[in-house]
């Protein structure tokens, strides 16, 4: 039975899903972790609050401004069905903004929450003193590296973007392919903590991450419902870091995890 769930896509995607889910229960347990989490919760409340804020200005002042409507019935329920479209189509890049910066702002101290998680869960404490100077250079490869992937990000997000002015379908293709991407990005940019720190390339994190499909999409679907629940999305970027930490300690000795 439990060979049977191991290899379950469907217990795979659930596990995948609680992992940030289960970093808040790990972080009450350790409140030593809490001085890591400090920093970025403050940097997350004041960033999400602008973010919130001028989403909702743009949405109301050029967004919701282009969509069609009409005296006829059916004008109603395209009018309503591409607001909705509009307004997810807004929430979905409001919260990756602020997960782009929140992350490449918090990124240092991410980096030694995921260091200091990874020794709770091992018992093996690191034998490198800590260093200001050594903090500076990881805090500037990591910041540089960070910048790479928004980029990437941005050019794949923008490429995207042009979907929308397909006729038709346009928007909701769009929808679903921000969403698979912005998962995608997730994943990848959690576990890049830890990839860091093991010296792995992208070549190695993508096979960490599509030989455990399910539950990387699970993460990464889990990490995107912490940032539409209130007070949660303030705490969402050191509880993914966590999870993300708890996920790889957990399942890394297992290279070939079949889906």
């Amino acid at each position: 039975m439990k060979k049977y769930l191991a290899n379950n896509p469907a217990f795979r995607f659930s596990r995948g899903f609680f992992y940030p889910f289960r970093a808040g229960k790990f972080l009450l347990r350790h409140p030593s972790l809490l001085r890591f989490v400090l920093i970025p919760f403050l940097i997350n409340v004041s960033l999400f609050s602008g973010l919130v804020y001028y989403g909702i200005q743009f949405f109301d002042e050029f967004v919701a401004k282009l969509i069609p409507s009409g005296e006829a019935w059916y004008w109603v329920i395209v009018f309503y069905s591409l607001w909705v479209i509009a307004a997810a189509v807004t929430a979905v890049l409001v919260f990756f903004t602020f997960t782009v910066v929140g992350n490449l702002i918090a990124s240092p101290f991410n980096d030694l929450l995921s260091t200091k998680t990874e020794e709770l869960i091992s018992g093996a404490r690191g034998d490198e003193k800590f260093s200001l100077r050594q903090f500076w250079s990881d805090s500037l490869q990591i910041l540089l590296t960070e910048l790479k992937k928004i980029l990437i990000f941005v050019v794949i997000m923008a490429l995207l973007f042009l979907l929308n002015f397909l006729p038709g379908i346009g928007s909701v293709v769009f929808s679903v392919f921000a969403f698979l991407l912005t998962v995608f990005f997730l994943v990848l940019e959690y576990f890049g903590f830890v990839a860091y720190r093991k010296r792995l390339g992208f070549r190695e994190q993508r096979k960490f991450i599509w030989s455990r499909f399910s539950m990387s999409f699970g993460f990464g679907v889990g990490v995107m419902a912490l940032l539409t629940l209130p007070l949660l999305n303030f705490i969402c970027i050191p509880l993914g870091v966590i999870g993300a930490t708890q996920m790889w300690c957990e399942t890394a000795d297992n290279t070939e995890m079949p889906e």
